[in-house]
């Protein structure tokens, strides 16, 4: 039986660590931050030395905090994010070009020809969300040396010398065939990315080598993209449920089962993760800008930070006819639209800090509900329940805004960090290989349950007000 597992979650903004007893829960935790760089052009970047730093420095503040000791590492990764490395040293070549940054939009221009054979091929659109454009961008505007991989590759080859990723994280490339969970000879080819050495597509579990990072020679068993870690954790497989993040940016995930759905109403087909060499999907959606919107609204000095969105939102009764399309990276599912920018409508001598929270609340809400709505057309069955998770979840107002337009239970987990704990159940798995996944994840137990306040017509004549704004973008574009 395996013992306490460290649980490593590298996010863009910080790295949460949990060190996780199959017996007690949570027993230790420990944080670093990372600090993303924005500049012109819609560049997004990291410190490749601050995001080791972050995952040695989170991991060694929650052993501290344990008191004792663990059997095995899990490492969850931000998915889209890339850098080129030396392989032979380890010395990164570039910065970590960030899952946001949008420079890849000339390459995505130029093949936008293959779009739909890369679409059939890999489960994703072309846009500059995914690895492959950037790792082009990449060879293209800086260097050409080393290999080019996403960030998971890079921290793990720093703490055990492997070179994998797992299958989840290779299909955030758009260079994974779907269907095989492996490299796709045709997909390499379209990016110009056919001569690259790329790590080896291996399951969740490991184990994948030993790491003397946090004493001693703790094997690595666990890996996983930080998205379907949380779907893993929430436990949100069945047909009636899906789960969403709201981080920097809110991702709705929901599972499909043994085999990928490739609907048309624009979300991503992808891989959930792969055990035992069976491969589990998912449909995929996002939002770009939902804790980076209100720290937005945070930098104008409209609000102190998050904690301000309820006591300051309560202060109206409703938005009072101004609405916030927060595209301010664009939009993503289910309109793949980076190029557009965000738009605010409206205003009036009488719009106060109140009516600016609540429109920003409701423009979060109703792009997850667009993309409950698609998984719903997608899965052939209709949502039930939103299992949620994220820092935005402590919102109130957020969380009933986003049960009154989904006109569904909002449930919000009760145990924080769940994508640390859905790689901590991965780690426990490939430490201890007759551990089913049933087993290894926690029992799912909300803190909350939002249930909608107001009937279908008022939601639909505001989520109707929204895709009219959304609508008015897409024509001046």
């Amino acid at each position: 039986m395996t013992g306490p597992v460290l649980a490593i979650d590298q996010g863009t903004s910080g790295t949460k660590a949990l060190v996780i007893c199959p017996e007690r829960g949570v027993i230790g935790s420990g944080s670093a931050p990372v600090r993303p760089r924005y500049g012109p052009g819609g560049a997004v970047e990291a410190d490749p030395a601050e995001l080791l730093a972050s995952v040695i420095g989170a991991g060694e503040r929650a052993l501290a905090e344990s008191g004792g000791t663990v059997d095995a590492v899990g490492l969850a990764n931000q998915g889209e994010t890339v850098l080129a490395w030396d392989p032979d040293t380890g010395r990164p070549l570039t910065e970590a070009i960030v899952w946001q940054d949008r420079r890849a939009e000339t390459v995505c221009t130029e093949l936008a020809p293959h779009g739909e054979e890369l679409k059939q091929l890999t489960g994703l659109p072309l846009d500059p969300y995914f690895a492959a454009p950037k790792m082009a961008w990449i060879r293209r505007e800086l260097t050409r040396e080393g290999v080019v991989t996403t960030s998971d590759a890079w921290l793990v080859h720093q703490l055990t010398g492997a070179f994998v990723t797992d299958a989840a994280t290779a299909g955030r490339t758009q260079l994974l065939d779907l269907d095989r969970a492996a490299w796709s000879p045709a997909a390499l080819d379209v990016f110009g990315l056919g001569g690259e050495r790329l790590p080896d597509v291996v399951d969740a579990a490991g184990p994948f080598g030993t790491t003397g990072a946090f004493g001693g020679d703790l094997p690595l068993t666990g890996l996983l993209v930080d998205q379907q870690a949380a779907l893993l954790a929430q436990s949100a497989l069945d047909p009636g449920t899906a789960k969403c993040t709201y981080g920097t940016g809110a991702f709705l995930l929901a599972g499909t089962g043994s085999t990928p759905v490739r609907g048309g109403s624009g979300l991503v087909s992808c891989v959930a993760w792969r055990f035992g060499g069976h491969t589990s999907y998912c449909l995929d959606g996002q939002v770009y800008t939902a804790a980076s919107a209100v720290r937005w609204l945070t930098d104008l000095k409209v609000i102190s930070g998050a904690a301000d969105l309820d006591p300051v939102g309560s202060s109206v009764p409703d938005s009072a006819g101004v609405t916030f399309v927060p595209a301010l990276a664009g939009l993503a599912a289910p309109w793949w639209r980076g190029d557009l920018r965000g738009s605010l409508t409206g205003l009036g001598l009488d719009t106060s800090a109140g009516h600016l929270v609540r429109a920003l609340c409701e423009g979060i809400a109703a792009q997850v509900a667009e993309l409950a709505g698609a998984v719903t057309a997608d899965r052939g069955t209709p949502l039930s329940v939103l299992r949620v998770d994220g820092g935005l979840t402590r919102s109130a107002l957020l969380m009933q805004t986003q049960a009154d337009l989904l006109q569904r239970p909002v449930e919000v987990s009760a145990l924080p960090d769940v994508t640390a704990l859905g790689v901590g159940a991965v780690a426990r798995m490939g430490h201890d290989p007759t551990l089913p996944l049933d087993r290894a994840v926690p029992d799912w137990r909300p803190a909350a349950v939002y249930e909608p306040r107001i009937g279908p017509d008022e939601a639909a004549e505001r989520l109707g007000a929204f895709r009219a704004a959304v609508h008015t973008l897409l024509e001046r574009s």
